[in-house]
Parts: structure tokens; C-alpha cells; sequence
């Protein structure tokens, strides 16, 4: 059983940033893939980033170029930092680690964008 730990999220003004930080109780390592997924209200969860054991990134169209996806494997926490934020971004964000055929999901932090 993999535990998450998200933190970061809160209230900012459109075209602030903010840095979500999303701690596993194991090695990141041994994760084949962490990544953030929202889900704004009235909508579908969406991914958002997405960082393989390898390194490799994907981003959701909607914030390639304003957010970063990066780990820490010493302090085992993947981190989202978002730039430019609107206020379309507002969501609760959630990390999520994929491990073989299993899935672990943190609780979820509160994005919010004041326009």
C-alpha cells in the first residue's frame, strides 16, 4: 500500500503561480509513473501531468508551457509547479502513483484562482 500526501494547494489571483508537493510513503522509484490529475467542478477528472520512472513527461495541452512536473527521489515527492494560473485551473488537484497493475490516489488539495 502506496500513501500520498498532497500540499501546496490554495487561493491565488489569476496569473499568480503556486507549487503542489506530493509526497509517497515509498520510493518514487519504484513507481512506474507519478502524476497530478484536477478535477474542476462540474467536470470530469482530467490528467494533467504525468512523469515515467524514466523521467519522461506529459503534460495536458491545456498547461504545457505554464506547469512543471518534477521529483525529488531523496525526499520522494513529485511536485507540479504551476505558472500563469487561471482562473479555468481552479480544481481539486490529486496525485496519483501507478505501480504494476495497481493505483494510488493522495486525498486531494483545493486549487483556487481569483480572477
Amino acid at each position: 500500500q502506496v500513501q500520498l500526501v498532497e500540499s501546496g494547494g490554495g487561493l491565488v489571483q489569476a496569473g499568480g503561480s503556486l507549487r503542489l508537493s506530493c509526497t509517497a510513503s515509498g520510493s518514487i522509484f519504484s513507481m512506474n509513473a507519478m502524476a497530478w490529475h484536477r478535477r474542476a467542478p462540474g467536470k470530469q477528472r482530467e490528467l494533467v501531468a504525468l512523469i515515467s520512472s524514466g523521467g519522461s513527461t506529459i503534460y495536458n495541452s491545456s498547461v504545457k508551457g505554464r506547469f512543471t512536473i518534477s521529483r525529488d527521489g531523496a525526499e520522494n515527492t513529485v511536485y507540479l509547479q504551476m505558472n500563469s494560473l487561471s482562473a479555468e485551473d481552479t480544481a481539486v488537484y490529486y496525485c496519483n502513483a501507478i505501480r504494476d497493475s495497481a493505483s494510488y490516489w493522495g486525498q486531494g488539495t483545493q486549487v483556487t484562482v481569483s480572477s
